[in-house]
């Protein structure tokens, strides 16, 4: 007689299968979808977003894994080609933050006092540490990437790729170099872009100063020393008298200056006084009103945070030093109106800590709003992104953030994308005198200095979806896999990374670089809480995988996660999905036990086929909801069925059958089907205890469960 297997008989351990399970699943080589068995259907592929090499695996990235994987392995088991391409982001101003701070810290010494090439050894040899740290913890979540793709946007290819990018847009005009205001961090000696922008809340003074007939306000007194323009509303009652153009002489901080009035629509009427002096050399607001009206600029602190001669004085104090002193030099003038406590959020950045200074500085840009030909017609970078969501070529969910999309694009201003470090794509442009080169190779001739700065490193990360594919090249991936099925991320980087995908992908090969693009939310504590250190409310994914299996974390990151919205995750809800899998291997293990004499080929009487049948009608609702993104909505279906209605109700029912030999060989049938159809339908969402459970239950033909059909 047939004897119930040894393992079945223990209860289910995650931590002693979970790593064989998965090199048994990485040595199947079904990961690369040209191994895959059978006949393909046709192609999904999904590129993983990038992770930073500075990190370790966090809960960001275990709700994008567990997302990603439980879409790939439903579209495998479909019979999908499904490629899962992973790689990594060199992340270069945060990468170069760290291992600068780690040299100073151990050594003492400065980049410049090491050398570029020196620190660049050293930044690529923690990066690729890095790199081979976090990708392991990937594999601990599950994650079925085709590691033979692997793919790093600092790697030969990827630089190749770039430097292509630079030298097209660079001929069509849409890459120029150019006086503009950017987000300057005195602190790291670098621009940096809004992504790395860090707003903390910060108590200072607002003051109230009078300038000539009227009474500004600001935060900021350390900027004015060169204003010059006072702005109102050309509808403000309070302002009639004076005309558009008119000047007037007003006594200021270091004396007298002539003031010339501008009227705009752009001011608030209702905000302070409605009536405000512009700096435009260190306020993004004014520089727009400088150049909608082609007024003077000059620039009061350098790139240090000091004052510069403009300040008299105070030149070459550092700000905070300074607006005391200032300040208290306008009351001594009566310039002083009142001044108040205020709460405001200050702009800092977020890998130095320093306190951003919009300057005026010669950088490097994407012109947004240039026209340009384009496959045959004349248009711009910013309506191309507009186009490839309004089309419905690309489809966002959840749909509430198009109009954040389109919010963003309508607002988007020419895209800085020089950086002053070292670490990252450097910009491939030569100079010699006043001759300008740029190419994707260096000019051989001598005597040429290449441009120090590198490229942000949204730029690189930007053509992900097709230099991972073998973009300039022609490969047979890019034609099998491009557009790509899905791009699966956060809702916070839609502007930074989505849309500017999508800038890249439609200018560079006229097709959008994924047709859906799903966004899932924060994941915050079980009180709903941000996580933070801080708070002391850290869930560390690596730590709960451990204690309650990887399958537990996975399902309590799914289920009631729906697209776009934040998730509360706590360790008592990781704890419940640990219980479940407990449910499934017990079940099993009645199952085989019951079923140990069973006859193969037994049919179903009617009473059990109606019992199949409504299972049949369940699987095709889950189907659904995973053909559209319903995730949250089909693991809890799952969930709810195995649970209630197959452990609950016709377990219990099959049970008093099978005692009293009742139509037992259809019961025992029923029991069969019904466990091999769930396992495989729980598997995406819950894949090691499937997969485990699968070498009992499985056929003499069957495959791993993993390439099993849906």
């Amino acid at each position: 007689m047939k004897e119930l297997p040894e393992q079945l008989t223990k209860p289910f351990d995650s931590n002693k299968v979970e790593s064989s399970l998965y090199k048994m699943w990485e040595d199947s080589g079904f990961f690369n979808p040209d191994n895959l068995p059978g006949e393909r259907r046709g192609s999904y592929a999904v590129i993983l977003p990038p992770p930073n090499v500075t990190g370790t695996l966090h809960t960001g990235h275990a709700i994008m894994l567990a997302i990603q994987d439980t879409l790939v392995r439903f579209k495998r088991m479909n019979g999908y080609k499904t490629l899962w391409l992973p790689g990594t982001d060199h992340a270069a101003i945060a990468t170069q933050s760290v291992v600068e701070k780690k040299i100073q810290k151990e050594e003492g010494k400065t980049r410049h006092e090491l050398g570029r090439e020196e620190t660049l050894r050293r930044i690529n040899e923690f990066a690729l540490e890095s790199q081979n740290t976090i990708l392991s913890q990937f594999r601990s979540m599950g994650a079925t990437l085709d590691w033979s793709r692997l793919a790093f946007t600092l790697d030969d290819k990827r630089n190749l790729a770039v430097r292509t990018m630079f030298k097209k847009m660079y001929d069509d005009g849409l890459i120029y170099r150019g006086n503009r205001i950017v987000n300057w961090d005195p602190k790291g000696q670098t621009t940096i872009s809004d992504d790395e922008v860090e707003y903390i809340e910060e108590k200072t003074k607002f003051y109230y100063f009078k300038y000539g007939p009227f009474v500004i306000g600001t935060a900021r007194p350390e900027t004015k020393f060169g204003d010059k323009y006072v702005v109102m509303h050309p509808d403000d009652e309070r302002y009639k008298e004076y005309k558009d153009g008119q000047k007037l002489t007003v006594e200021w901080i270091n004396g007298p200056i002539e003031a010339t009035i501008i009227k705009d629509e752009s001011v608030d009427k209702d905000f302070g006084t409605g009536v405000m002096t512009i700096t435009p050399w260190h306020s993004m607001v004014d520089f727009d009103l400088a150049q909608k009206y082609k007024l003077d600029y000059e620039q009061i602190i350098d790139k240090y945070g000091k004052l510069l001669p403009v300040a008299e004085e105070f030149t070459g104090m550092k700000i905070k030093d300074a607006r005391e002193k200032i300040v208290e030099k306008l009351q001594t003038k009566g310039l002083v109106e009142k001044i108040e406590e205020y709460t405001h959020n200050i702009a800092t950045a977020s890998r130095t800590g320093g306190i951003i200074e919009p300057q005026i500085m010669k950088q490097w840009f994407v012109g947004v709003n240039t026209k340009f030909d384009h496959f045959g017609k004349k248009t711009t970078l910013k309506e191309l992104m507009r186009e490839a969501v309004k089309s419905k070529k690309t489809t966002i969910i959840p749909d509430r953030f198009e109009k954040v999309y389109f919010h963003w694009i309508d607002n988007l201003r020419d895209w800085c994308i020089s950086r002053q470090i070292w670490y990252g794509h450097r910009v491939p442009v030569w100079y010699r005198g006043d001759e300008v080169y740029c190419d994707i190779e260096s000019p051989k001739e001598k005597n040429w200095i290449q441009d120090e700065d590198t490229l942000d490193t949204w730029f690189s990360s930007g053509l992900w979806t097709f230099s991972t594919l073998g973009w300039p090249e022609k490969t047979t991936d890019l034609k099998t896999y491009h557009p790509t099925s899905l791009l699966e991320t956060g809702n916070d980087i839609l502007f930074f990374w989505v849309a500017r995908m999508i800038l890249f992908s439609t200018y560079a090969l006229n097709e959008v670089p994924f047709k859906d693009v799903y966004l899932h939310g924060l994941v915050r504590d079980a009180q709903g809480r941000k996580i933070s250190k801080s708070l002391g409310n850290v869930l560390d994914p690596r730590e709960l995988s451990s204690k309650y299996g990887t399958d537990a974390l996975r399902m309590s990151l799914l289920i009631g996660n729906g697209p776009g919205n934040d998730l509360k995750l706590g360790e008592d809800k990781v704890k419940a999905y640990k219980l479940f899998a407990n449910k499934i291997w017990n079940a099993t293990r009645f199952v085989i036990e019951k079923t140990l004499d069973h006859e193969k080929g037994s049919d179903l009487n009617e009473e059990d086929q109606l019992i199949y049948n409504n299972w049949q009608e369940k699987k095709k609702d889950i189907t659904n909801d995973l053909d559209n993104y319903r995730l949250h909505l089909a693991s809890e279906k799952i969930y709810d069925y195995f649970w209630h209605a197959f452990c609950d109700e016709i377990i219990e029912k099959l049970k008093l059958r099978i005692l009293n030999d009742d139509d037992k060989k259809s019961a025992q049938t029923l029991l069969l089907k019904l466990l091999r159809e769930q396992i495989i339908t729980i598997h995406p969402f819950m894949p090691f205890i499937t997969e485990e459970v699968w070498k009992y239950i499985k056929r003499e033909d069957d495959n791993i469960l993993m390439v099993t059909k849906w």
